[in-house]
C-alpha cells in the first residue's frame, strides 16, 4: 500500500488527474451499463462521425477522449499515458501539456472523422489514445530538439515505441489508426510550436 501511495505522489498533478478522471468515468459507465455496447458508448458520448459533422454534436471531439470500450482497452491506455504523460508534463509544464493532449486528441479525432467520410466508413470510437498520441509525437520533438535524448528516453527508442504503436494499430482490427496518426502529427506539430528548451545551468 505504502508503495502505491509513493508511486501517486510522484506522479505530475496534471496527467494524474486525467488519468483518474478516465477512470472514474469508466467505473460510473460500468454501474450504469456495457461499456462494451456500441449503442450503450454512443448514448454516453462516443464519437461517430455522422452524429459530429451532420448533428453538429461537436462534444464527441472530447467526450469520447474518456471513453473505453473494456477494462483491457482502458487499462492499457492508461498504463502508457501515466509514464508517457509524466515526462511530458514535466518537461513542458502544466499548461502546454494540457494544450498538447486536448488539442492534438481533438485534432485526431477530426482527422479521423475526415477520413471516415472520405472512404464512406463509419464507425463509433472512443478512447484516450489520440490524445496519447499526441503526446508521444510531442515527445519526439523534444527528443530530437534535445539531439537525441530526453531524461530516460533516447530518440531511437522513442522512435521505436512510436512505430511500433502505429504498427500495432494497422495490423489490429477495431483501431482507430486515423486518430492515432493525426494525434501524433498534431501533438508533434504543437511542441514545435510551444516547446522552448531548457538552458542548461552551470
Amino acid at each position: 500500500m505504502e508503495e502505491i501511495s509513493s508511486f501517486v505522489r510522484s506522479r505530475q498533478p496534471v496527467n494524474l488527474i486525467i488519468v483518474l478522471v478516465n477512470i472514474i468515468v469508466f467505473l460510473v459507465l460500468c454501474f450504469l451499463g456495457d461499456t462494451g455496447d456500441i449503442y450503450f458508448m454512443v448514448e454516453h458520448g462516443a464519437s461517430f462521425a455522422p452524429l459530429i459533422a451532420e448533428g453538429k454534436e461537436y462534444y464527441r471531439l472530447v467526450t469520447c477522449m474518456f471513453l473505453h470500450f473494456g477494462a483491457e482497452h482502458l487499462f492499457y491506455n492508461m498504463l502508457v499515458l501515466i509514464f508517457l504523460g509524466d515526462v511530458l508534463e514535466k518537461e513542458v509544464g502544466k499548461l502546454r501539456y494540457v494544450l498538447i493532449y486536448f488539442a492534438g486528441g481533438i485534432a485526431g479525432n477530426i482527422v479521423s472523422v475526415w477520413f471516415e467520410y472520405r472512404a464512406e466508413k463509419f464507425a463509433v470510437s472512443a478512447g484516450a489514445s489520440g490524445a496519447i498520441f499526441a503526446v508521444i509525437g510531442a515527445l519526439v520533438w523534444i527528443v530530437i530538439r534535445n539531439k537525441g535524448r530526453l531524461e530516460d528516453y533516447s530518440g531511437k527508442r522513442l522512435l521505436l515505441m512510436a512505430g511500433l504503436s502505429v504498427a500495432e494499430g494497422l495490423t489490429t482490427s477495431g483501431v482507430d489508426n486515423w486518430a492515432h496518426i493525426g494525434g501524433m502529427a498534431a501533438g508533434f506539430m504543437l511542441a514545435v510550436l510551444l516547446y522552448r528548451k531548457r538552458r542548461s545551468t552551470l
